[in-house]
Formats: C-alpha cells, sequence, structure tokens
C-alpha cells in the first residue's frame, strides 16, 4: 500500500524526537509525552536521528588536550592549519567524529567574500564533511575536482564530492570527466590532451586551497576496495614502500610519489609537495595513521583535520 504524500514516516518520527532533545532541550519522558509514545520508544527514536545523520552536533567549546595535539602537530610538521576533535572510543567511526569540523573549516573559505578556487578529492572523510555542512550561498566561489569521476565499470565514482557541494552551497563546479585509473599510460594521456579536460586540470593546478581525504596502501586499500587496482598492482606498489594516496596518487613511507603502478595510469591532478597554499587532509583512524604522518612529513598536506586517538598515535611514531 501506497503511504499518503504527507503521512509521517519513521524518519519523520525520528527527525521530531532528534529536533526536540537537540534544539527543545526537552527530556526522553516530556519527547514521549509529546510524542505519544513510550519513553523506549522515544529514546530509540533520538538515538535512530543520530544514527542517520539527522542532527548534527558540533562542539563550541575547544578540548585542552586537543588544543595540545593541533600545537604540537603545527609546531612538528610547520602546518598552516590544523583542528584535532575527541574521538569516539574503541569502535567509534573517525569519520563521524571528524566531519563536523572538517565541515567547519571548508564553509570558513566559503564564507569568504573574495572568490576563490576550492580543489576537492573523494572519499568517505570529504563525503562525510558534505554530509555535516550547512547550505550556504556561495556562489562567488568556484569547487573543481582533483581526481577522475568515472569508475572502471564507466559508472560516476561512488564517493566524488564536487557536486555533492555544489548542491549544498550552489558554486559553480567543475567534475574532472576522466577515468580515475586509465587501463593505459597512452589512454590517461589521451584523456589529459582533451581541451575541456585541460581547462578543469589548470584550474585545479591554480587553486586557492585544497581538501583532500588520505587513503592507506595496506591490505584494506580504498584503492583495491573500490576496484580501482587489482591485488597484483597492490602488491607491486606495497613491494616499492607504498603507505598512503592522496587524490589516487600513491606514496611512500617519506611521502615521495611512486614511479610505477597506477601512477603512470591516474587521472587528474597529483597534490604537489609544498604548495604555498593550504592543502589540508581530512582524515583519521588506526589504519591511515602512517599514510597521514607521511604526507605531512613530505608537506603534500600543510593542513590537517583528524580525531584525537589518530593526533597522538602521528606524535608517536
Amino acid at each position: 500500500m501506497t503511504r499518503p504524500e504527507h503521512e509521517p514516516s519513521p524518519q519523520d518520527d525520528a527527525a521530531r524526537a532528534g529536533w526536540l532533545s537537540y534544539v527543545g532541550g526537552l527530556t526522553q519522558d516530556q519527547i514521549a509525552a509529546e510524542l505519544g509514545v513510550s519513553r523506549q520508544r522515544a529514546q530509540r527514536l533520538v538515538s535512530r536521528a543520530m544514527a542517520e545523520g539527522l542532527i548534527h552536533v558540533r562542539l563550541n567549546h575547544r578540548i585542552g588536550a586537543c588544543l595540545d595535539l593541533e600545537a604540537r602537530l603545527t609546531d612538528r610538521f610547520g602546518l598552516t592549519r590544523c583542528r584535532v576533535v575527541p574521538g569516539l572510543g574503541a569502535g567509534g567511526d573517525p569519520v563521524r567524529a571528524i566531519s563536523p569540523a572538517a565541515a567547519a573549516e571548508l564553509e570558513r573559505f566559503l564564507g569568504m567574500a573574495e572568490p576563490l578556487t576550492v580543489a576537492l578529492g573523494t572519499g568517505r572523510a570529504l563525503r562525510g564533511m558534505v554530509d555535516a555542512m550547512t547550505p550556504m550561498d556561495a556562489d562567488q566561489h568556484r569547487l573543481v575536482s582533483l581526481i577522475g569521476n568515472i569508475a572502471p565499470d564507466g559508472s560516476a565514482s561512488f564517493f566524488d564530492v564536487v557536486m555533492r557541494i555544489a548542491d549544498k552551497v550552489r558554486a559553480p563546479h567543475y567534475p574532472m570527466p576522466v577515468p580515475v585509473i586509465s587501463p593505459t599510460p597512452e589512454e590517461n594521456a589521451a584523456f589529459h590532451a582533451l581541451p575541456p579536460v585541460r581547462r578543469v586540470i589548470d584550474l585545479a593546478r591554480a587553486a586557492d586551497v585544497v581538501f583532500v581525504g588520505v587513503g592507506q596502501m595496506s591490505g584494506d586499500a580504498p584503492l583495491l576496495k573500490d576496484g580501482f587496482v587489482s591485488r597484483s598492482e597492490l602488491d607491486e606498489m606495497q613491494a616499492a614502500g607504498a603507505v598512503g594516496e592522496v587524490a589516487g596518487w600513491v606514496y611512500d613511507s617519506a611521502g615521495i610519489y611512486l614511479d610505477l603502478g597506477t601512477n603512470r595510469r591516474t587521472g587528474g591532478v597529483r597534490v604537489a609537495p609544498g604548495l604555498p597554499r593550504p592543502a589540508i587532509g581530512i582524515a583519521g583512524g588506526p589504519s591511515k595513521v602512517a599514510a597521514i604522518a607521511a604526507a605531512l612529513q613530505s608537506r603534500i598536506l600543510n593542513g590537517l583535520v583528524t580525531d584525537e586517538p589518530t593526533a597522538q598515535a602521528i606524535l608517536n611514531r
């Protein structure tokens, strides 16, 4: 049976319960009375609102331990920007922890009156950042992708974020119309020679600020899980010392890009080490510590948004 257009759905009830809790400040007993449900049902609805991302919480108080970690990371790696947020405890998802802070960092740039070109990578962390953003009008800026948006099967890459951000901020956007990784270096070069692609590449290389995720190159590498590299290609790059990737470009423990494997077929623009403008990594979690540390060491990244356990692990290396 089709639900009438305006009949409340279970998600509607969860959203209302979340609103009453986090905006209205009502207790669970008060929410139960307001919605006409049991206290246990009210508790489940509030939990669902949080679990489904219907409620975004931003911490206004800067915790002292996090501030100390920010200062230490900034001092060690010469960072231009650094945000460290509390972790979510054992088993907590680092992406959920860092997404609100990452969104606030991007919103800070998009709120500037002077027109900027913002270059963006892909991945779960950047998707989380976009989902946590507040809609705004920022049509004075331009958004450009650093990495191809075509998956191996010809579909749009699932974690591409440029169009998702553009929907939220109503800014002109420029996807990178090439495969994430081409089958051969020759095909990759042919794509890059096309005039429309050249224009997007030139725009990305001249970006005023860069936001990227950081991928690990261990057995659970995102490039492998998402079907962009084969197991044999991953083995080859691991044997050459690969520990991480930014925008699809793979580097070793010193943060030096490898001249082999998929790096010879990667589409889009490589984030050059030592950029004179912000290049901010959005990443957290134990599996990413080595990759983040290497990118900071070589200054592929000069900014970072991460969580407390990850920050401490980087400093302990």
